[in-house]
This record gives C-alpha cells, sequence and structure tokens, in this order.
C-alpha cells in the first residue's frame, strides 16, 4: 500500500522532478536519432519515481554514487540540465568535459560521482566513500544505485560483506528492472530474490514497489535516518521497469511487447498524476505549468549544448598523464 499523500507543494514538486527526467530522456532519444548524441545512451524512462524518491532521503553532504543508467540522478541531485545535455553532446562545457559522454556523468559541488559504466564498478567506490566518512566521524550517508545484473558480481559481495563487517554509512539501492542487459533475472540468480541475498550479510532489506514514487521516498527516508545515525548499511530492492531497451542498439527481442505494455499501464508519472488530481492537490492548470517550465528547461539545456565547444585536438592528452612540476 502506498504512503499517504503529502502536502501540495511537495506533492507537485515530486511530479515535477519525474517530469524533468521523462522529458530529458525524450529530448536525449530524438537527439540520439538527429546524430547529435552519440555513443551508448540508456535512458531511465519508466524508472523515475526511484531516482526521484531516493534523493529526497539525502542531505547535501551526502554522496551519490550511479551506473550509466544515471542521466535521472544527475537531474535531481542538482546537476544542471545544460551541463548534462552538453555532455552528452561531448562538448566542453559538460559536467565531465565532453570527456565521459552519457555514461560518465560527475559533479564534486553535488557530491555525485557518476556514472559508471563497468556493471558493479560504483560499488566498491560507494564503500570507499562511506569508510571515509566513518573514519573522519562525519554523519553522511552515501547513496549507490546499481542495477540487479550487478548482484552476479564479485564486487556486489566484496562490497556489501565490507560495508556490514565495518558497519559503513551506505544505503544499497538495487534497482530491479528485472532484465539486467538482456536476461530475465531468473535465468542469471539462483535465488532471484534479493533481500534475501543482502539479508546474508547481515545487514536490513526490504523490497519496495519502485514504480510509487511515495513508497520509494518512505522505504528511503527510514533506510537513511537507520544509516545516518550509525546503524550500518541498509538495502533497498526497488522493483521497477525500464519502458525502453537497455540501450539505444538494443534490438529487445528478450521480452514480451505485451509485458512491456502492462507495465506501462503503472507509469509512475501517469499514476502519480491521477492520484494527485483525485486528492484535488493538482489541477489542469498546475500540471500545464509544471509541463511548461520543464519545455523551457529541456529547450535551454539543448541550446546550451548546441552553442558549446569542442576541445581542442590539441588538448587531447591533458589529464590523461600527470605531470611532473619538478
Amino acid at each position: 500500500m502506498s504512503a499517504p499523500l503529502p502536502d501540495r507543494g511537495h506533492a507537485q514538486h515530486l511530479l515535477h522532478e519525474m517530469l524533468r527526467i521523462r522529458r530529458f530522456e525524450e529530448k536525449c532519444a530524438e537527439l540520439y536519432g538527429a546524430g547529435k548524441i552519440r555513443g551508448f545512451v540508456h535512458l531511465y524512462i519508466g524508472e523515475e519515481a526511484v531516482a526521484v524518491g531516493v534523493v529526497q532521503a539525502l542531505e547535501p553532504d551526502d554522496a551519490v554514487v550511479a551506473t550509466y543508467r544515471e542521466h535521472g540522478h544527475a537531474l535531481v541531485r542538482g546537476v544542471g540540465a545544460g551541463p548534462i545535455m552538453a555532455e552528452m553532446y561531448g562538448k566542453v562545457e559538460g559536467c565531465s568535459r565532453g570527456r565521459g559522454g552519457s555514461m560518465h556523468l560527475f559533479d564534486a559541488r553535488t557530491r555525485f560521482y557518476g556514472g559508471n559504466a563497468i556493471v558493479g564498478g560504483g560499488l566498491p567506490l560507494a564503500v570507499g566513500l562511506a569508510l571515509a566518512d566513518k573514519m573522519q566521524g562525519r554523519a553522511r550517508v552515501t547513496a549507490c544505485f546499481f542495477g540487479e545484473g550487478a548482484v552476479a558480481e564479485g564486487e556486489f559481495h566484496e562490497s556489501m560483506n565490507l560495508a556490514a563487517l565495518w558497519r559503513l554509512p551506505v544505503l544499497f539501492c538495487c534497482e530491479n528492472n528485472l532484465y539486467a542487459m538482456g536476461t530475465a533475472l531468473g535465468r542469471s540468480e539462483s535465488e532471484p530474490d534479493l533481500c534475501l541475498k543482502a539479508s546474508s550479510f547481515e545487514m536490513p532489506a526490504w523490497a519496495v514497489d519502485g514504480m510509487d514514487v511515495l513508497a520509494v521516498e518512505d522505504a528511503a527516508r527510514r533506510a537513511a535516518l537507520a544509516v545516518r545515525a550509525g546503524g550500518g548499511p541498509c538495502f533497498l530492492e526497488l522493483r521497477t521497469y525500464r519502458f525502453r531497451a537497455h540501450s539505444m542498439f538494443d534490438p529487445e527481442l528478450y521480452r514480451e511487447k505485451a509485458e512491456v505494455e502492462a507495465w506501462k499501464r503503472r507509469d509512475p508519472i501517469a499514476v502519480f498524476t491521477t492520484r494527485l488530481k483525485d486528492a484535488a492537490l493538482l489541477g489542469d492548470d498546475d500540471l500545464a505549468r509544471l509541463e511548461d517550465r520543464v519545455a523551457t528547461e529541456v529547450a535551454e539545456a539543448t541550446a546550451f549544448a548546441e552553442a558549446g565547444t569542442w576541445e581542442p585536438v590539441a588538448d587531447l592528452t591533458r589529464f590523461v598523464y600527470s605531470e611532473r612540476t619538478s
């Protein structure tokens, strides 16, 4: 059962954040088709409630570690839409100077530590960040997002073990969209109950409806509170679904169209919008205003990227090697 509705302001804020992700991702798909964005692109359409809900539970000093499907996380964490889009274009004005692209967004100001193209690669980074915070006596949380495909990687088990052993302040957020790259969970894991796996490391773990932004926010707040208080790591299995293929190169032959359509009927944005309207927390004018704000932001981000500059060829070796000054 979903959490109770919040006040009007917060309810519309949650909807606005999900709309920002959806419209940004739709624009990215359009620009990819136009040849403006190249390389690998992994869209977050359908999973917006996860990033939006979890980030509500975080403080500015907390850290976020994400996967290669991280545009939405970066947006709601506070990384500007312009620098994100410029990074997608490969422009110097991008948040990673155009060198990271879609899969390697980074922003020190918001403590957003990727963007990581390696499956499970962010898990050890999250453990390191949390260990540093614990050693320095800082009451911070490191939220680590990863897909269920990472559960099959050794980094997952090593990171879970060390986080539990050292009681590190990590909030493990497993975005379970059922198929990893293209293999159903039941075909890759002998035990598909991911919370049971996490519990084997002696840490609290529970499953959450990842299509319900209020359920995600409620679970994340409870978990983050426990982690911040020194209770050690927590694990959330956020059961969600991506409406688009794994990446723009994916022919998507591994799941039935009927299944995709069934999940689309649980669209986190559409369902939440209906719920707010039924509770008189959102009117048609309110929704139009939110859509207008988002459309303006996406348009300005695209214009910013278009007007950006390419890195000079002479700078290609810059930042590759450390230069000794003495």
